[in-house]
């Protein structure tokens, strides 16, 4: 089964340009849903750290205010705790995947354990709180002071997990903005081997079609040279029937030249045997039925050589003709 061919080389062309293209929109597409949820996972570390603020505010303020209310802290609380589970483990319903690396997975379990002891300090600062019987002012105040300290530790690892998904987004960036400049780059590859493919077909037309002009204009029929050419199996097969034709030309061209050469030579024979013929009867011309015969000998001879003359000229005919076919082959030119 043969490949090259000039409808396969376009299919081949055109399927590899499609998976090309698709390759990229696919690339792009997939580039712009990472983004954004890498935006949405960054945004996430990143209100972990204003909810660790905002609870130790809320703290602080109780305290100096005696505001008992913990409707806001309790939000805050939860919001931080959902939060974090949520980059550890991952969150369907908002499209967030577990941690995506060994690094920021230990840095989640790192800031789980401060949030952990964090937290118990919030439920002892509420408990203590509202226990109005005893005196609970030192403890509170021992409270306050260990989140004070907690908070600042658990804000500066909330920050290094902002940058460890920062980092980690703009590795994949950079990484699929590579396979994009591959993509250029075979695109590139792609549109130079395609003119080169092009340009090949178009040089195999060409010159088959001078080939055909020069067969077309020629005006001497006997040395018709069949076509030869590599190139693409449509124009293959187009000029293996030239061939085929300016085969079949040339058998009977030189068919006819060596049947006119053999007539001409019977000829010049029996021209000489005439002449033979005709010394004969000058010295017998006197001998009665012996130059009757003879005559008819001669008649005969005669007869012979008009016949092949005859054939001589039918086939010149035979060869003028073909010209004619040939000539008619040819462009008619403006008068």
């Amino acid at each position: 089964m043969k490949t090259n061919t000039i409808s396969r080389k376009i299919k081949l062309l055109g399927i590899l340009f499609i998976l090309l293209m698709l390759s990229i929109i696919n690339t792009t597409i997939y580039l712009s849903e990472k983004n954004k949820k890498d935006a949405l996972i960054i945004n996430l570390a990143g209100k972990e750290r204003m909810l660790t603020q905002k609870i130790s505010k809320n703290i602080f303020y109780t305290y100096h205010n005696k505001h008992y209310s913990f409707n806001e802290l309790d939000m805050a609380t939860i919001e931080f705790i959902y939060n974090l589970n949520s980059l550890k483990d991952g969150n369907t319903l908002i499209g967030i995947e577990k941690s995506p690396t060994e690094v920021i997975s230990n840095q989640i379990s790192k800031i789980q354990k401060l949030w952990d002891d964090f937290y118990l300090e919030i439920n002892n600062f509420k408990k203590y709180t509202m226990d109005k019987q005893t005196n609970n002012e030192q403890k509170i105040k021992d409270i306050i002071n260990t989140i004070h300290n907690t908070n600042n530790i658990l804000l500066n690892e909330v920050d290094s997990l902002v940058t460890l998904y920062t980092l980690h987004a703009e590795e994949k960036t950079d990484f699929i903005r590579y396979i994009q400049y591959l993509f250029f780059l075979f695109s590139i590859l792609l549109i130079i081997y395609s003119f080169i493919q092009l340009r090949k077909m178009e040089s195999n037309a060409k010159k088959f079609l001078q080939y055909s002009k020069e067969l077309v204009q020629t005006s001497d029929v006997s040395e018709l040279k069949p076509m030869k050419i590599e190139a693409e199996k449509e124009i293959v097969e187009a000029s293996d029937t030239i061939n085929c034709f300016i085969n079949k030309i040339n058998s009977a061209v030189n068919y006819s030249q060596e049947a006119i050469e053999q007539s001409q030579n019977a000829s010049v024979q029996l021209e000489e045997i005439t002449d033979e013929f005709d010394k004969i009867i000058d010295e017998l011309k006197h001998s009665g039925d012996l130059s009757t015969y003879l005559d008819k000998s001669e008649d005969m001879v005669i007869q012979s050589h008009e016949d092949l003359i005859k054939s001589t000229e039918k086939l010149n005919n035979l060869k003028d003709q073909l010209n004619t076919l040939l000539q008619a082959c040819k462009p008619k030119k403006d008068q």
